[in-house]
């Protein structure tokens, strides 16, 4: 598995890029006295990640520093991490280019950054979707490395899609209408979308000219995340499915599908 760190450092002017390197080589040689603080990942938000699209998650965090360490020698960036140690990761992700710091006073920064996950490239396995910890990152001119974890954590999810289809349509009043779906999800190893099995998804109704769906039964999904259902038409509305998510993957709506009750 390729780790993506957060590293680099070029003659005269400091820049942190993202390249694969051994796990063992993370600890490296203690770096520039920095210490990470206020680390903000996605506005606190869960970070969902499609079959093969570049996601690029924000970051702000602080960064404090001795006074007589000018912040010129140095860069900062924040990093994703799985596993008991920064230093020993299982699962890393990181930022293509450093964090943008401005100066708060003699010794403390105000940072900000993206970290940059490609599904495509495998930057992720389908088994490390949810709670990842976050950390920080820091090189000087000599390429020597301070790393900081523990600096809280963030979830990771497969990004979900979700389907409705009621029929007959028309239908008249009082009849049974069919209703089927799909529940799928991004499958970060193969690239694709792939049904997700057993989950309860619900079904609701809203009626022409409300803004609001009911719930009228909950159903799973099949051993290929497909939906079918029956339920009578009543009146002139909207059906869908709701999917309320995990801690894998996040919740989702279908559009609703109009059907016309004559």
């Amino acid at each position: 598995m390729r780790i993506r760190a957060t590293v680099a450092a070029v003659t005269g002017a400091l820049a942190l890029s993202a390249f694969a390197v051994p796990a063992a080589q993370a600890a490296g040689t203690p770096g520039p006295a920095v210490t990470f603080s206020n680390v903000k990942v996605n506005k606190g938000k869960n970070i969902v990640v499609g079959a093969t699209a570049k996601v690029s998650v924000p970051v702000t965090y602080t960064v404090t520093h001795p006074a007589s360490l000018d912040p010129d020698t140095f860069a900062t960036g924040p990093v994703l991490y799985r596993g008991t140690k920064i230093t020993s990761p299982t699962g890393f992700q990181g930022g293509d280019e450093p964090g943008t710091c401005k100066a708060a006073s003699s010794t403390v920064l105000k940072c900000t950054a993206a970290i940059d996950i490609r599904p495509a490239e495998q930057d992720l396995l389908n088994s490390e979707a949810g709670t990842w910890k976050v950390g920080g990152l820091a090189a000087d001119d000599k390429e020597r490395l301070t790393w900081q974890g523990d600096l809280g954590s963030a979830k990771i999810q497969r990004l979900s899609k979700l389907t409705v289809d009621a029929s007959p349509e028309p239908v008249k009043k009082g009849k049974t209408l069919t209703v089927t779906g799909k529940l799928t999800r991004a499958n970060w190893e193969s690239g694709k979308y792939a049904g997700y099995t057993g989950q309860s998804v619900k079904l609701q109704f809203r009626k022409k000219g409300s803004s609001t769906y009911t719930t009228l039964k909950t159903i799973k999904t099949d051993s290929k995340g497909n939906l079918k259902t029956t339920t009578k038409a009543t009146v002139d509305g909207y059906y869908r499915y709701s999917f309320v998510g995990t801690s894998t993957t996040p919740a989702v709506n279908a559009a609703g599908d109009f059907v016309d009750v004559k």
